[in-house]
């Protein structure tokens, strides 16, 4: 359950629960967000962090001297590597960035190349104590991050692209996700891909495909 106080100050982070009224610590927001353990503010966190850096200053040991608990310090690390590795993965370059990546943890290298593997890959992976599902996290800092005025039309483009990678995971897993890209790209399949897109991938692409089931989905959806 997220407290009324984190929602407000989760909304000055362009994550809006509730009706924000002033300016509040990022630092400390940061850490009440680790604390709350609701996987929704975690998958989050990199867009709350990205807003925040715009306007607030973020102190690593600062935010961190928040934490009581050493297994959320732990995750809060995590969380702040794999921010780190998803704005690369996104090819989003922030003024503040060089700064940031000094502040991160040391000996966090081999984490930061393991996190931009798996979200370069996609599906689901670990961070801290916590499942983390790539296809979320980027929906999320698409539809949640405010950039500045002159970059509103590469957020755009980011909702779009990665608000149909997220519905692409919801209907196939990563490698069937692959299989139909490549196939839409027209790019050559192996004999192997080739009989598993014929057994199983074209199904559901013929079922997607079908006008009369897209017509009822949209019904189910608004009842």
């Amino acid at each position: 359950m997220v407290s009324k106080d984190l929602a407000r100050k989760l909304n000055l982070l362009g994550f809006p629960l509730f009706e924000a009224k002033s300016d509040e610590d990022l630092n400390k927001t940061l850490a009440e967000v680790v604390e709350s353990r609701d996987p929704r503010l975690l998958e989050a966190f990199p867009v709350l962090l990205a807003n925040g850096l715009k306007n607030g200053t973020f102190e690593y040991k600062t935010a961190a001297a928040y934490l009581k608990n050493r297994t959320d310090r732990d995750d809060f690390s995590s969380l702040l590597v794999m921010s780190a590795a998803l704005y690369k993965v996104m090819g989003l370059k922030f003024s503040w960035a060089e700064e940031f990546y000094k502040s991160l943890p040391p000996g966090k290298n081999r984490e930061y190349n393991s996190l931009l593997s798996r979200l370069k890959a996609g599906g689901n992976f670990k961070v801290g104590r916590y499942t983390m599902s790539g296809e979320r996290l980027k929906s999320a800092f698409a539809n949640y991050f405010n950039p500045p005025q002159s970059g509103l039309d590469g957020l755009l483009a980011l909702k779009t692209e990665y608000g149909l990678e997220y519905a692409l995971s919801q209907v196939f897993s990563p490698k069937q996700k692959e299989l139909f890209l490549k196939k839409l790209k027209g790019e050559k399949l192996s004999k192997t891909e080739k009989e598993y897109f014929s057994r199983t991938v074209k199904k559901k692409v013929s079922a997607l495909a079908n006008a009369e089931l897209h017509s009822l989905a949209q019904k189910a959806m608004l009842l």
